[in-house]
């Protein structure tokens, strides 16, 4: 049986890292957190909550609606705070060949501790499979 892979700290880890860049304090972030589909919502993060994340203490996996708020927050796309969150929580990393196809998109299981070559051959696979047989 595979052992259990190391916890993983993506987004905890881009959170510190973009509050840095941005001068943030927790408070003003959990201020500025606010879901721009939620209609008067108000933050949907509480300081506290983004400390002991950003302190990698366990928490509970963010909503999509927190998710929004959090790149609003941190001045990012969603996609960047979504796809931390996934291999937060999921271990599930997402690779994107913009080089080759912009909207080719892999979620792939453990996919930095594949060798380059195998990393090839996933792209390949993606790059060529047409499920519309087109």
């Amino acid at each position: 049986m595979d052992a259990a892979p190391d916890p993983r700290w993506d987004l905890a880890d881009l959170i510190r890292r973009r509050m840095d860049e941005l001068g943030l304090s927790f408070r003003k972030l959990a201020e500025a957190a606010v879901d721009p589909a939620g209609e008067g919502a108000g933050p949907l993060w509480t300081r506290g909550t983004l400390e002991n994340l950003t302190k990698r203490e366990p928490v509970k996996a963010p909503s999509a609606p927190q998710l929004r708020a959090l790149a609003v927050g941190l001045q990012l796309p969603l996609r960047s705070v979504q796809d931390a969150a996934a291999a937060q929580w999921f271990g599930v990393e997402t690779v994107y060949d913009d080089d080759v196809d912009p909207e080719t998109r892999l979620l792939v299981r453990r996919y930095q501790s594949m060798s380059p070559e195998d990393r090839r051959r996933l792209q390949i696979i993606a790059e060529t499979y047409d499920p519309a047989g087109s």
